[in-house]
């Protein structure tokens, strides 16, 4: 397990959270080198990934200067079966006070998911290192602009709709991050074995947020 400082200091040299679910292993040990030269460096593996379990052990393993987390970890037996494994941080999609109260008390930085200002303020009570706000596909950059009005000491990771083309519109809003999937690990990139073109699309998105890198 990475201790916390290393962690975020990880995390804030590109403060995106890349989601992988449903993608076979033998595709994620290719993304994994690709993600990394790229200059990203915190990937998601969603609990309801077949072999979830496994891939997050092998790519922690494999990729020590990545954060490998779980994602989708909707109970405390997720949370076990992935802390297990060797998953350096937590995503949920709702706010579920065990799982997130017991990352907490384990110091795992966890992002749990919630919608409403009641949900995401809640979230960072219980002790959210960030809440993700989820999803953020129907609402966009002005929802996030308006969230930050009166909770502006919450951090806030987008999750859901974030793309090439408007990620750094996000950033300017206040998010302190963002989750992205298919948007930025696309999946035709994929069925057709082509990760120059991956590499290639990974650094144009770093790119346009790279004023607010630290």
């Amino acid at each position: 397990m990475k201790d916390n400082t290393t962690f975020w200091s990880l995390f804030h040299q590109a403060p995106v959270v890349g989601i992988l679910r449903g993608v076979p292993m033998d595709l994620v040990m290719k993304i994994a080198p690709v993600y990394l030269d790229a200059g990203f460096y915190t990937l998601e593996v969603t609990m309801n990934t077949p072999n979830a379990v496994e891939m997050i052990s092998k790519l922690q393993k494999e990729f020590p200067g990545l954060n490998i987390g779980a994602g989708t970890v909707c109970s405390l037996s997720d949370l076990e079966q992935a802390l297990n494994a060797g998953a350096q941080f937590v995503v949920t999609p709702v706010v579920n006070e065990q799982v997130i109260k017991s990352a907490v008390n384990q110091q795992v930085p966890i992002f749990p998911g919630g919608f409403t200002p009641t949900e995401i303020y809640h979230a960072w009570e219980l002790g959210a290192s960030a809440v993700k706000v989820f999803p953020a596909t129907p609402l966009g950059v002005p929802y996030i602009k308006d969230l930050l009005g009166p909770l502006d000491k919450i951090k806030l990771l987008p999750t859901g709709g974030v793309s090439g083309s408007n990620i750094r519109a996000f950033f300017e809003a206040g998010a302190v991050g963002v989750g992205m999937g298919s948007a930025l690990i696309p999946k035709e990139m994929l069925q057709q074995n082509d990760f120059k073109a991956l590499e290639k699309h990974l650094k144009a998105i770093k790119t346009e947020i790279s004023d607010f890198l630290k």
